[in-house]
């Protein structure tokens, strides 16, 4: 039987670990001097943040024409980069609270990484937001303030206002959610920073925010009655934030986004590219960290199996839209799909298809399932297509309109780059200093299975000799 198919690795058996192994192997990141491995992948991500930095003051500073929208192209790579900012942030939210309430144990090693991504990302979207507004000074606006305030009441109508209740309730309670699993883990780096006589600022600071934990049978049980509060909480939210971005497109009358298939259609794209993102990062965090005994070729494959059936679902739906188009016998709507594949954007569209909807289904196989090489180029692919995604969807359905006068091109500025190549810098830096202050393993919940897996190993050492016994 091989290491992968032996049911004492299913789904997270951590026989060979003691409690303190666990606590020794996720803390010693922390602990120890960052690796020249680490010191430059900040390097690169923070000149990219400085650049992202540059670009949005001289956007502020100088007026949305810097970019290449124009009065066809009204929305273009920033709302593009909004809403596949907003879809990788959904799968933190998915692993942490909907496995959490189903109860899978695999989630204990990628949740804390998951959620954390969903908190970075989420703050990538509201940056190209704010950067939109041309005057992010007046950025209270869509709040339901009274008029005092120099705003005039919010139309409750408009699909961009159920954006902001939506996003920020989202950030909000991932934000909790995230930072209540911490506290725990947190009171473990307090006691070992007291205990190893580690810098000052670490006893101050990780001593404030673990908030008083003892490990006490109340603090667990509040701990867990919270954690079962905020994750009903997010469960909705899964289904109903990216439901509500998407009414920013089929609310209108405009070909190719008045269609009844995007709230669910956008759901699933964003746990599709949620999850590929989560295993870009946990791939390249269990190499550079050495946690592959935590962060499994099981977690891998599990992963795999969403990103297979999302990307599928996807698939269908990309379908569904040409054939609606076809079916409605609205000759604008045919037009525009038929124009997405053939026209101007062709290579944008197939460049979709070819990452969301080819790519993942090498997923089928097993062993692609469970290579770790295979799987982070895929994952790779599937962000990318996903990216495309948005691209057709929002400027393609622009770029034509009712009027051949109207007909026009979008074409990226330097500007607009630097925005999105800076967002991701934004991303990366604020993920490396996760990994590097934070334990990106929830070690303490991890440490549950640790008794019930050591149990199920004795069970099958002692069928084993059993079998061999009797034969």
């Amino acid at each position: 039987m091989s290491h992968y198919e032996s049911p004492l690795r299913k789904p997270l058996i951590l026989q060979d670990k003691t409690l303190h192994d666990i606590t020794e192997d996720i803390c010693r990141p922390i602990e120890q001097k960052p690796t020249k491995l680490w010191y430059a992948a900040f390097t690169v991500a923070s000149i990219c943040l400085v650049w992202w930095v540059v670009c949005v003051s001289y956007t502020l500073g100088t007026g949305l024409g810097t970019w290449g929208t124009n009065k066809t192209i009204g929305w273009a790579w920033d709302i593009t980069n909004f809403v596949w900012w907003v879809g990788i942030g959904h799968a933190g939210t998915l692993i942490s609270a909907v496995l959490l309430l189903f109860r899978q144990k695999w989630r204990l090693s990628i949740n804390r990484s998951a959620e954390a991504m969903t908190i970075f990302a989420v703050i990538c979207a509201a940056s190209f937001i704010v950067s939109h507004m041309g005057r992010p000074w007046l950025a209270y606006w869509p709040l339901p303030l009274p008029n005092q305030f120099g705003s005039l009441w919010v139309n409750f109508n408009s699909a961009l206002v159920w954006d902001v209740f939506a996003i920020s309730t989202y950030f909000s309670v991932s934000l909790v959610f995230w930072y209540t699993g911490l506290i725990p883990d947190f009171a473990v780096l307090r006691d070992r920073a007291i205990a190893k006589n580690l810098a000052p600022w670490r006893k101050s600071f990780y001593s404030i925010v673990s908030f008083g934990w003892m490990g006490t049978a109340k603090n667990w049980q509040r701990f867990e009655e919270v954690s079962l509060v905020l994750a009903g909480l997010s469960t909705p939210l899964v289904l109903s934030v990216h439901t509500i971005v998407s009414m920013d497109f089929a609310t209108s009358i405009i070909p190719g986004w008045h269609t009844t298939i995007f709230p669910p259609y956008f759901v699933a794209g964003a746990i599709f590219s949620g999850f590929a993102m989560v295993q870009t990062l946990l791939i390249i965090t269990r190499k550079i960290l050495n946690l592959e005994a935590y962060i499994t070729i099981y977690h891998i494959d599990m992963m795999n199996r969403v990103i297979m059936i999302t990307g599928s679902i996807v698939g269908c739906a990309y379908i569904t839209e040409f054939f609606i188009a076809w079916y409605s016998g609205v000759e604008y709507e045919s037009y525009c799909f038929v124009n997405r594949a053939t026209g101007a954007y062709w290579w944008a569209y197939w460049s979709m298809m070819t990452c969301n909807v080819f790519s993942p289904q090498i997923f089928w196989s097993k062993k692609a399932r469970t290579s770790v090489a295979l799987t982070f180029v895929v994952s790779i692919f599937v962000n990318i297509g996903m990216w495309f995604e948005r691209y057709v969807i929002i400027v393609s359905s622009l770029h034509r309109d009712f009027l051949p006068s109207s007909w026009s091109m979008h074409h990226p500025t330097f500007t607009e780059v630097g925005i999105f190549i800076g967002s991701l810098g934004l991303f990366f830096v604020l993920f490396l200093l996760f990994a590097k202050f934070f334990p990106v393993i929830a070690m303490s919940e991890l440490k549950t299975i640790v008794k019930s897996s050591s149990t199920q190993a004795k069970k099958y050492q002692k069928e084993n000799v059993e079998l061999v016994t009797s034969h």
